[in-house]
């Protein structure tokens, strides 16, 4: 059953594993009831408000780190991950504080496992020392600690969060590789395709120009030369000759025929191409919409397709942090058309990046155009036009 479960899903269950092996001390105070004498107000409340505010702490602690601990490497956190962080550890504060013990500490191990997941590196290591730290007051004051001894002790537990903190990290660390590997896979999936797709032009074109040149030519000196043997004959060797001559047209007919069906029959269907981008992709739901049939002779403009479609998800995934992506692609007329929207942040002042600016470098040098439209917290849209053939490209810039 482990074996099923992925890295991340691991260690959220092993998270809520300690968080539930943590509460066993709850049971120690229902089986010992004169212990609850010496929490935080042990002579002054009853026994059973000093168990809840032990118990919902520790039961809001468990429930605000299966929410937090969704989806882990599935999508970006934002601000209410970073306010759930400040939750879990305030309750974990909390229950050290209302259980006198160092329960606290162990819990702030678990957050340590979410950090790498949710904050900077550099934040993170801030927050891991932080937390730590904020537990000495605990020793001190519910406990009774000595504050050197306090401080030891908090360093202790640091360090073994320190271990925590650094598993996690290598864990994340490892499912960002796995996903670049994913991502590199479905490409070179799409490139391979495309490349099979040109291969296979490429040899139509080769052999239906060798069927025009060699075949077609002699055929038609054959033809000739049957004419002429048919105007110089007489009798029944005229029949045969011009039976020979029909079956010589005909047959160049069929040639031609078969040639201009290995010509028409060799364009890169699109939609081989780019539909392996859109496999496998963690965390984005998308949605491919392509005309079918939708071909295209030039293998250089299927190419450029194919690279903007990759530059399309990976901006999805890892700038716009966006749930779902809606791919559009079809022919007007003589032009590809491509639309692209995503449900992410979004932006009010676009600033393009290098994906973004060799996007747009790639469809003008073959005459095409890329239109921008975002707004925050609209998602982020993109239209791309790109000419079928370079003859329309030709013909639109002599208009111009």
């Amino acid at each position: 059953m482990l074996a099923r479960l992925t890295p991340t899903q691991l260690m959220r269950f092993a998270g809520l594993f300690t968080w539930g092996m943590a509460g066993c001390w709850l049971v120690i105070m229902w089986l010992e009831p004169e212990a609850a004498s010496s929490l935080p107000g042990g002579g002054e409340h009853t026994f059973f408000l000093l168990i809840l505010r032990w118990v919902a702490i520790h039961l809001a602690f468990g429930a605000v780190y299966w929410w937090a601990s969704r989806g882990l490497g599935q999508r970006r956190p934002g601000p209410a991950d970073h306010a759930l962080l400040l939750v879990l550890t305030a309750c974990a504060i909390g229950v050290g504080y209302f259980s006198n013990s160092g329960i606290g500490s162990i819990l702030l191990m678990v957050v340590a496992g979410l950090l790498p997941w949710l904050l900077p590196l550099r934040v993170g290591v801030a927050w891991l020392i932080l937390s730590n730290l904020s537990i000495i007051p605990v020793f001190v004051i519910a406990i009774g600690q000595p504050l050197l001894v306090a401080i030891v002790q908090s360093v202790a537990y640091a360090g073994f969060s320190s271990l925590v903190f650094v598993s996690s990290l290598v864990a994340m660390q490892q499912a960002q590789a796995r996903e670049d590997q994913r991502r590199l896979n479905a490409e070179l999936r799409a490139t391979r395709a495309l490349l099979a797709e040109s291969a296979r032009i490429n040899e139509r074109t080769r052999i239906s120009r060798e069927l025009h040149d060699l075949l077609g030519h002699h055929l038609t000196a054959l033809s000739l030369n049957l004419e002429v043997a048919g105007h110089l004959s007489e009798g029944r060797v005229k029949e045969h000759v011009q039976q020979a001559h029909t079956l010589a047209r005909l047959l160049l007919t069929d040639v031609r025929e078969a040639v201009s069906q290995l010509r028409e029959n060799g364009a890169i269907d699109l939609s081989l191409a780019l539909r392996p981008l859109a496999e496998n992709v963690p965390a984005l739901d998308i949605r491919m919409d392509i005309e079918t049939p939708l071909t295209l002779d030039d293998p250089e403009r299927a190419h450029v397709l194919l690279r903007c479609t990759q530059e399309i998800v990976t901006n999805a995934v890892r700038h716009a942090g966006a749930q779902h992506l809606w791919i559009d692609v079809r022919r007007s007329g003589e032009q590809i058309l491509m639309s692209a929207r995503d449900d992410g942040r979004g932006a009010d002042h676009l600033i393009a990046g290098n994906g973004l600016r060799g996007m747009r470098e790639r469809l003008q040098q073959y005459g095409g155009q890329l239109r921008i439209e975002t707004r925050a917290g609209a998602g982020f849209s993109l239209h791309l036009t790109l000419p079928a053939t370079a003859t329309v490209m030709v013909r639109e810039g002599a208009l111009t």
